[in-house]
């Protein structure tokens, strides 16, 4: 199939539901195969098997286990040339003083080390192709910080961090690296979250509604492309008017 993503190889994270499910349909209706990586097996391989891609059940915060996922996927691929870095949590709403210590550790642990595994992971693989879309979903929380979410907040702003230097890093390589900074987009993430947390940020964004998973996955398709080829190390607002830096 020709298109935008015709022949190239995309690992997913948290592709087998919300804004990950949303961009892998994209890529493989677009031309592209895709490896969903999700610790749902069951649906990952459901969803996998109706893209005609691969499934990877695995924790991104355990590093052996994503470095393993990374070289069979590329030998099974052929290579990797995408990775969109969808996994994540929000923990739960508390104020600082009342966050509970292992929560804020493992929020780090999946959206902070996790990602970074997975960044890492993938980079020589691309590094052989001389080829490379990274793009990091981080959230407007990273820029603005949210009450009763620091944890979240403080993950968030890390993946920005992150992307700026790795883009750097990888900069005359043939590799970007990029992120997206949503505003709250309905998914199953919402599940996560109090009702009066869902107000307050809905209450925070201008346009007055929450994104969609489509439009979101509209601004992570185009930085997963080879349209994308003198932007590197940026972050990209996609917040209906809360963020405007």
């Amino acid at each position: 199939m020709s298109g935008r993503f015709s022949g190239r190889r995309a690992v997913v994270t948290g592709g087998a539901a919300g804004i990950g499910l949303t961009v892998a349909r994209r890529i493989v209706a677009e031309g592209g195969t895709v490896a969903i990586w999700d610790r749902d097996a069951e649906r990952a391989a459901a969803e996998a098997a109706t893209l005609g891609g691969m499934a990877v059940s695995l924790d991104i915060a355990d590093w052996p286990s994503v470095e393993k996922a990374a070289a069979e996927t590329a030998e099974r691929l052929g290579g990797i040339d995408i990775l969109v870095a969808s996994a994540g949590i929000t923990g739960p709403n508390a104020t600082l003083e009342d966050y509970p210590p292992d929560a804020w550790r493992k929020v780090f642990d999946v959206n902070v080390h996790g990602l970074f595994h997975c960044d890492k992971a993938v980079v020589p693989f691309m590094r052989t192709g001389g080829y490379g879309r990274i793009v990091n979903i981080a959230s407007v929380a990273g820029k603005e910080g949210n009450p009763n979410a620091s944890a979240y907040s403080a993950s968030k702003a890390a993946v920005i961090g992150l992307t700026k230097s790795l883009g750097k890093e990888l900069a005359t390589t043939g590799i970007t690296v990029n992120c997206v900074t949503p505003a709250a987009v309905k998914t199953a993430i919402f599940d996560q979250m109090s009702e009066a947390h869902i107000a307050f940020m809905l209450s925070k964004i201008p346009i007055g509604r929450f994104g969609t998973v489509d439009e979101v996955a509209s601004l992570v398709c185009w930085l997963a492309s080879e349209e994308c080829s003198f932007t590197t190390s940026a972050v990209f607002d996609i917040s209906g008017g809360r963020a405007t830096y």
